[in-house]
């Protein structure tokens, strides 16, 4: 436990952060879950709708430095990879 007034705010700053952190983690992770359900139920439309928040909420995790840059980037390529196979494989079929 910290002993000093100023260790006791850092604490105090520390979770408060730390929780802000997982609050926008969880979202961020939330948003990509459901773009990988909707391309996995086979709808475009909604993936590519949900596909955009995510976007967003990964880009904001990544300028407030809550994952890397290089992190969101990745991401952000293998969700758009799935739903360019999901269109690719629409097109075929249809």
């Amino acid at each position: 436990m910290p002993n000093t007034k100023s260790a006791k705010k850092r604490l105090r700053q520390n979770i408060k952060r730390r929780m802000h952190n997982r609050m926008i983690k969880s979202a961020m992770r939330t948003q990509m879950r459901k773009v990988r359900e909707a391309v996995a139920a086979g709808d475009v439309d909604r993936a590519e709708a949900e596909f955009r928040l995510a976007c967003k909420k990964l880009d904001r995790a990544a300028a407030k430095r809550i994952i890397h840059p290089n992190a969101a980037a990745r991401h952000k390529s293998r969700l758009s990879a799935k739903i360019k196979r999901l269109k690719e494989s629409q097109q075929v079929v249809s």
